[in-house]
């Protein structure tokens, strides 16, 4: 034990950076000075505003935020009180960053210098893990379901098909129309099982880097040479990506099922479906089967300017059977969210009177991180 009284040796040891701690950081934070400028951001604040640290600082916060927000309210009481003020669920939104509910947590600064630290936790990030556990409870029973059905329904169909095929040959032009309607009821009703006994495969995934943007490609190139042919494609890709850690059929079969339900959303005349990835830092989960928790950065975004769905509907729209569409079964969004969640994937929902985004949250591979897209 060191009796000098000399800790100089053992504080160095121990010493860290503080810029990089607070980089390390999933929440936002933000340094305001007396004047409302912009004094600090950690590289989480870059991610919220989607600008660069040389950009926002000594920026005016107004330019950002509009001035009516009520984070200059928190600024403004945390700046007199000389205290700590905490607020949830504040729309953050202005001209130039893009709306979100975070909560603020607002402390000051030192020495009576007026300047006010932020820490902004965007709330829809907790509220992903949540919903992600919900509909992967709701793919589960849906996989139960399934199983049942094959062996419960699917075979009882086939003989009451068979038995309806050897009633036709000896009955008039009216029981053949019955004996047909049968037919067709026991075909339709086989092709829904079929469709289910998609969420009853629990094979392990195989995955591997996939190029999303090819995904992507594939997936836009069948819309615009199909069930979208007659609409707007916008697309926005962030080249610099790595490669995702999934499987290249599978997230074909999710992105197509996201783009054919954006399709259907809009009109035809002017409708706009736009397909954009970035990197987004701060989510983690958990991989099914692992204890092991993985960093999800990559966003891709399916938005549609439809009329949006329905407020009541949107908590449940990943449940099976349910559905906004008039001959809809309701499987698809369940099935991305079972597929999304075998990745170790998060799948969200925006939605107002302006459209819906789809957004899907991926892990990368690290094998070829240093790879671009």
């Amino acid at each position: 034990m060191n009796t000098s009284g000399n800790v100089e040796p053992l504080q160095d040891e121990l010493s860290v950076d503080p810029w990089a701690v607070l980089n390390l950081l999933g929440d936002a934070v933000v340094a305001i000075g007396d004047d409302n400028t912009i004094r600090y951001v950690n590289y989480a604040a870059e991610q919220m505003f989607g600008m660069g640290a040389h950009t926002l600082v000594g920026c005016p916060l107004q330019e950002l935020v509009s001035p009516d927000n009520p984070l200059f309210f928190i600024i403004e009481k945390t700046r007199d009180a000389g205290s700590s003020y905490a607020e949830r669920s504040v729309r953050l939104g202005g001209p130039r960053i893009e709306e979100r509910e975070v909560s603020v947590q607002a402390q000051p600064g030192f020495d009576n210098s007026g300047v006010v630290v932020l820490s902004l936790h965007e709330q829809t990030l907790a509220q992903h893990i949540d919903r992600q556990l919900v509909h992967r409870g709701a793919a589960r029973s849906v996989t139960a379901m399934a199983s049942m059905l094959a062996h419960e329904v699917k075979n009882p169909l086939s003989g009451i098909r068979g038995a309806a095929q050897l009633l036709e040959d000896g009955t008039d032009d009216g029981g053949r129309e019955l004996t047909q309607l049968i037919c067709d009821e026991a075909d339709r009703i086989v092709a829904l099982v079929n469709r289910m006994e998609a969420f009853s495969d629990e094979r392990l995934l195989e995955r591997s880097a996939v190029n999303i943007h090819e995904v992507l490609d594939r997936v836009k190139k069948i819309a615009e040479n199909g069930f979208g042919r007659d609409l707007t494609f916008d697309v926005s890709f962030d080249p610099s990506l790595p490669m995702v850690l999934g499987n290249s059929d599978q997230l074909i079969q999710v992105f197509l099922n996201l783009i054919k339900n954006a399709c259907e959303a809009v009109d035809e005349k002017n409708g706009v479906i736009s397909l954009e990835t970035r990197f987004r830092h701060g989510l983690r989960l958990a991989i099914p089967g692992s204890g092991e928790r993985v960093d999800l950065p990559i966003e891709i975004s399916v938005r549609d300017n439809g009329t949006g769905v329905p407020f009541d509907v949107q908590p449940y729209l990943f449940d099976p059977f349910v559905t906004t569409k008039t001959n809809g079964t309701g499987l698809g969004l369940a099935l991305v969210a079972k597929l999304v969640g075998d990745h170790g994937g998060v799948v969200d929902l925006e939605s107002d009177e302006r459209g819906t985004a789809f957004k899907v949250m991926l892990p990368v591979d690290l094998g070829s991180e240093g790879q671009k897209q």
